[in-house]
């Protein structure tokens, strides 16, 4: 299930959004703005996997927003000019739609936002150690720990240290369902084996903290019922 977010401040757009959603079954809404700023104080709070974005909006425009934000979902812009679609792209965002589109062309930008996600789910990565390039294995990785002016990488076999911050991995790896646990700390969410107390229990017999705010973000987020 990809949780979504409509960040539109035309009623009739936000119409259209929610009922393409809604015939959707792998698409969860979970929140819709008019404007970037409450969507901002939303990401900093929830997980969320996907955003339909338009680019005029009030205070500050979609492009400026995304560009702005630390690690952000992925997106599809959603707007009624074409002006924009080079320096959209030039931010990475999955798809560009102009308005008025059509249900058949808004399964064809989810269909690559599916994509995207298997091809991540699968993918390597490098980190520069000394004066090598090691390729990590994503689905190896267990946590990394901020240690000073490096991060640790910690894989089920060995340990690797990289000189980039924890948020640099943070955004890197947030499609590979990393997400931040400590101020110290970022966790593969298919390494837990069990949340308690102050503590996260993963495989491999390790154990790391969870800070209380973190740990209302993963249960708000990962657990049902």
């Amino acid at each position: 299930m990809i949780k979504c977010i409509i960040i539109e401040d035309q009623a009739p757009a936000q119409r259209v959004l929610k009922n393409y959603i809604a015939h959707l079954d792998n698409l969860e809404l979970i929140g819709t703005f008019n404007d970037a700023i409450h969507a901002k104080d939303f990401l900093d709070k929830q997980t969320v996997d996907l955003m339909f974005l338009d680019i005029h909006l009030p205070k500050t425009s979609g492009l400026d927003f995304l560009q702005d934000l630390t690690t952000s979902p992925s997106t599809i812009i959603t707007t009624a000019f074409s002006d924009y679609a080079v320096q959209s792209f030039e931010l990475n965002v999955v798809d560009y739609l102009v308005k008025p589109f059509s249900f058949t062309r808004f399964q064809k930008a989810i269909e690559k936002v599916m994509d995207q996600r298997k091809n991540v789910n699968h993918s390597n990565f490098f980190i520069k150690s000394g004066h090598d390039y090691i390729s990590i294995n994503s689905n190896d990785v267990v946590f990394i720990k901020s240690d000073m002016d490096y991060t640790e990488i910690y894989q089920s076999t060995k340990k690797d240290l990289s000189s980039e911050t924890l948020s640099y991995w943070e955004q890197k790896l947030k499609p590979f369902q990393f997400i931040r646990v400590h101020k110290s700390y970022l966790v593969n969410v298919s390494k837990i084996e069990k949340v308690s107390g102050k503590q996260i229990h993963l495989e491999g017999n390790q154990i790391i903290p969870i800070g209380r705010v973190y740990k209302e973000q993963f249960l708000a987020n990962y657990i049902k019922g």
